[in-house]
């Protein structure tokens, strides 16, 4: 099997790769190295053993990646390629369908035109908006507030109907919907590791604090209707999120339609995942008490129990201390990222 990563080169995406490389799969990785890191790709070569493959390739570029395609004859795809950014989407929403939706759009014609029968994609939690009850499974209605969480539910309903096209024509199609919650921690290894710029995610902000990069780190809204007064959310390690897209890639048959949550079943607040980075680097740091952010709510959490139930998944790592640490450990070896 030779699997295509689009957005190989990014965080999520990098670790997919080492994962594939590792099971010993053939590996394409298309980036357009917008947000991602040649450097990441150059450390994987080092384990790849000649089965991984480069292309910087906008995933809106459809016949480059159809002429990809042939040449590495691929035939699954996990699609990992987006804009992340809430607040941006917010700021810029055509920029978000065009990067998120119509490269999706662009990439699925070269699907269809290769005939590519298995489809991975990177949803998420987003879709959901502000769900009506936590924790959230798969029928929790999808009602993004964003425009970041709309441009991943059109991309769902782009495969729906693809899909159903294909069926209806004899030649199916299966794809996976991987709706994520917080993805946090960095391969234990170090080899590849979490560099955003900005760096919006509460875990790496906080270690950036431990170490001084940051002079303080804010606590956005402490009077919210949970334990501590701060908002719950669930973090999964990136390493388990991509355990559960092997699973699912590995049980992804032609005409399969998944849909799956992923995340640990469990939240931790903001003061809690404070603490844990005080206990893992034992480093005090600089704490402000802020106003709430407009849109955030209490808590966010999944209920994973369907990919569990038909696929025996679950996260390994659900101590947030062992989650913690691993972010810690790449954080402190490259505090410049992967410049460092």
């Amino acid at each position: 099997m030779a699997v295509m990563v689009t957005g190989g080169a990014g965080y999520i995406g990098s670790h997919a790769v080492k994962r594939l490389l590792e099971e010993g799969f053939d590996v394409l990785a298309v980036d357009n190295l917008y947000r991602g890191h040649a450097e990441a790709i150059a450390a994987l070569q080092t384990i790849a053993e000649g089965r991984l493959a480069f292309s910087q390739t906008d995933v809106g570029d459809r016949d480059a990646l159809i002429g990809l395609m042939r040449e590495h004859k691929i035939d699954t795809v996990m699609h990992f390629a987006a804009l992340a950014y809430v607040g941006e989407s917010v700021e810029e929403p055509l920029r978000y369908y065009r990067n998120n939706t119509a490269s999706a759009l662009s990439l699925l014609e070269a699907c269809d035109e290769i005939g590519i029968e298995r489809f991975v994609f990177s949803s998420t939690c987003a879709t959901y908006g502000e769900p009506p009850k936590v924790p959230m499974d798969e029928s929790t209605p999808q009602s993004p507030i964003s425009p970041y969480g709309m441009s991943k539910l059109h991309v769902e309903h782009m495969l729906r109907d693809y899909a159903h096209a294909r069926r209806v024509a004899g030649k199916p199609f299966g794809y996976a919907a991987l709706r994520y919650f917080n993805v946090a921690g960095s391969d234990p290894q170090t080899l590849i590791g979490e560099d955003h710029e900005p760096e919006t995610h509460l875990i790496p902000v906080i270690i950036e604090a431990a170490l001084g990069i940051r002079d303080q780190i804010k606590i956005f809204g402490t009077d919210y209707d949970t334990p501590d007064g701060t908002c719950i959310r669930d973090y999964i390690h990136v390493c388990d999120l991509i355990d559960a897209h092997i699973a699912v890639m590995r049980a992804l048959q032609p005409g399969d339609e998944r849909f799956y949550n992923l995340g640990i079943g469990k939240g931790y607040s903001v003061r809690e995942i404070i603490e844990s980075v005080r206990r893992v680097a034992g480093r005090e740091f600089k704490v402000v008490e802020t106003d709430r952010r407009p849109g955030d709510p209490a808590a966010l959490f999944a209920d994973p129990s369907k990919i569990n139930h038909e696929l025996g998944w679950s996260a390994k790592f659900v101590n947030i201390d062992d989650i913690v640490r691993t972010a810690w450990n790449w954080f402190e070896s490259h505090p410049n990222g992967y410049e460092s």
